[in-house]
């Protein structure tokens, strides 16, 4: 009797003592776990993105399917859409990001510079829906870039008078510049043909950046053009064409540095796509379309893309089919910040291509700074 009583106490205190040891060694692991996730780099941990990235392309019907499973009101969704994918090719795009029947899929991580064009369509426009219509950044040889070629300057600029009552009072509250300030323009350099070679030192795009702080000024948004040569920068450095932002951002800093009252910052660019990629007819009149790009790897994202959407919406109810949209970029295989940390409302435009005339870009500029001021107004008069 005492020797079965005297058993059971002794399995009794092996399965306490076995918990008590179990539930240290859990604790001790858990708290070693958070503390490698929290002192991990960021680049390093397990952000919502790379979760969203998992399970962003899996099918609906999986989801549906899975519901079902705990509330019958989803079967009847279930029910409906009989084609669902598989539970095989489900977990393998969770687990590879391959998606049967696509074959971008299959190719995107082996296909060298393929990866450029996984951008995230947040809002499509015209055109955008084209694999070939996202933005990409083409990277010639500086050689290429800073060798001078003849250009041809036949533009004009309108200047339109201004009835503008509305002011910032001499404040400049825009901040315009270019990480890839030479950029240029086919239609304008007579002795080139290859989009590769559309670089110049003065005929670029940093006239479409004037031409909109002309406009933007008109509307009495006083802004800054900065004039620094960027590609010179990378050359002095020993730079690539690929570290155009890290040699951008110290100018962007100084100027918000010396300037309190710059609430907006644009990077101004041009697409490498063709004509017609970045050519918009509308009522008999050309205009080089615009796509907006916004970095989703910093801490101004959401402000931004708020902004990017609102000039979207607006551009396109006025001017439709002349925004492409807007796409973000992240990972690393690209940038993801663009210099847009450093304000709460920076954006990175592309308007236009190597083979669209300044004209073109100019009208561009103008409908920008048409939306912008009309959004910029609306916001002052709600702060005061």
């Amino acid at each position: 009797m005492f020797h079965h009583i005297n058993n059971v106490f002794k399995r009794f205190f092996q399965s306490f003592y076995k918990q008590i040891i179990i539930s240290i060694i859990s604790i001790i692991l858990l708290f070693t776990t958070i503390g490698i996730i929290t002192t991990a780099k960021p680049s390093s941990r397990l952000s919502p993105s790379i979760f969203s990235s998992w399970t962003g392309n899996v099918d609906q019907s999986v989801f549906s399917f899975i519901f079902s499973m705990e509330n019958r009101a989803f079967d009847l969704m279930h029910g409906v859409t009989k084609e669902h994918a598989g539970i095989t090719s489900s977990l393998l795009n969770v687990m590879t990001s391959i998606k049967m029947g696509d074959l971008k899929s299959f190719l995107g991580h082996e296909i060298p510079g393929f990866s450029t064009y996984e951008n995230k369509v947040i809002i499509a426009g015209e055109g955008l829906n084209d694999l070939y219509a996202l933005s990409h950044e083409s990277g010639p040889p500086l050689e290429d870039i800073l060798e001078d070629r003849k250009a041809i300057d036949d533009s004009i600029e309108e200047k339109k008078p201004s009835d503008q009552t509305q002011t910032t009072e001499g404040k400049k509250v825009v901040f315009l510049y270019n990480s890839h300030n030479r950029e240029s323009f086919l239609p304008h350099l007579p002795d080139e043909s290859d989009p590769d070679r559309a670089y110049h030192e003065e005929v670029n795009i940093t006239k479409v950046s004037e031409n909109l702080a002309n406009a933007l000024e008109s509307n009495g948004i006083g802004t800054l053009v900065d004039d620094t040569d960027i590609m010179s920068i990378l050359h002095e450095n020993g730079w690539t064409y690929g570290q155009s932002y890290t040699a951008s951002r110290p100018v962007v800093e100084e100027a918000i540095s010396q300037n309190e009252d710059f609430q907006y910052a644009f990077d101004i660019h041009r697409d490498s796509f063709p004509r017609d990629k970045t050519t918009k007819d509308i009522d008999g009149e050309s205009y080089a379309k615009l796509l907006f790009v916004i970095g989703a790897e910093n801490k101004n994202y959401e402000k931004n893309l708020e902004l990017a959407t609102d000039l979207h919406y607006l551009i396109d109810e006025k001017y439709p089919g002349l925004s492409k949209g807007i796409v973000t970029k992240e990972g690393p295989n690209s940038n993801g910040v663009y210099n847009q940390d450093l304000l709460e409302n920076a954006l990175l435009l592309e308007i236009g291509g190597y083979e669209n005339t300044l004209e073109e870009m100019y009208r561009t500029a103008d409908v920008v700074a048409e939306a912008f001021s009309e959004l910029y107004w609306e916001a002052e008069q709600v702060s005061n």
